[in-house]
């Protein structure tokens, strides 16, 4: 892989970090789904990878490179907060206008009747999966395999957690175990989109780096809070959830300081 160029990096490198929703959907073709507490431990377990992922292989590198681009002491750390929110609005704006389902909560975004009930699913999960995948693409693209390895791996480890979440909720709401499964596996296909793009967009002009950085952190800590969490602390395993945060945490961060 390291004769391949930052945008072919970020390609693969996301391509299989979403590749791993597919290992994770795999339990759903032998009828051997988890209970609810360890499912809702390894969403809180995602969330604690992308957790960790945002600060310590986005954030602080912005600040970083920020801090190489300006000698103001001023610009680096408002240029990684705009951008942050800037991540975060984006992705917003994409959950408010964009017709979707959630698995428990419902519907969201402008009334779409006509769309049938698997595409509003398969917009939901975009919407979840393309800011990781843009993440991955970033961390290629600004640091070569030493900068991008330890998100994809992150990011991959808590795609397989996600892709047995989104097979058993189709599954319980009427879909059979191959379509559920085949439908997980689309899921991480949106995160090589996202690769190219972040890939693309950082190898274009220096300047752009702390931003792509910090944009694609704000993009994941939105989905963090609005997606990941409230789901693991529906169904009473607050606990467990938690718990599965702190391993998802400390599993990254030393990802993060080991690989990079």
């Amino acid at each position: 892989m390291e004769s391949l160029s930052p945008i072919a990096l970020g390609f693969v490198g996301s391509l299989l970090a979403g590749l791993m929703t597919t290992v994770g959907a795999i339990p759903v073709l032998f009828g051997k789904a988890p209970s609810q507490g360890l499912r809702d431990m390894s969403l809180g377990f995602a969330a604690g990878v992308m957790l960790a992922a945002s600060f310590f292989s986005l954030i602080i590198p912005a600040l970083d490179a920020a801090g190489h681009l300006y000698t103001s002491e001023l610009i680096p750390p408002t240029i990684v907060v705009v951008a942050i929110l800037l991540g975060m609005g984006a992705i917003a704006l994409l959950n408010k206008t964009l017709p979707h389902e959630h698995f428990t909560s419902g519907r969201e975004g402008p009334e779409a009747a006509s769309l049938r009930r698997i595409w509003l699913f398969i917009i939901a999960i975009t919407i979840h999966n393309f800011p990781e995948g843009l993440a991955v693409g970033v961390g290629f693209g600004a640091g070569g395999i030493e900068g991008g390895m330890p998100l994809a791996i992150g990011i991959g480890l808590q795609n397989a957690p996600e892709g047995l979440a989104v097979a058993i909720a189709l599954i319980g709401v009427g879909y059979n175990k191959w379509r559920a499964f085949g439908i997980a596996t689309l899921t991480g296909l949106v995160e090589p989109i996202g690769g190219l793009l972040g890939a693309s967009i950082i190898t274009i002009s220096q300047p752009l780096l702390p931003w792509g950085l910090a944009f694609a952190a704000g993009a994941m800590l939105y989905v963090i809070s609005h997606e990941i969490i409230p789901e693991t602390h529906r169904n009473g395993h607050q606990n467990k959830a938690t718990i599965g945060l702190a391993i998802g945490l400390v599993i990254m961060l030393f990802l993060d300081v080991y690989l990079g």
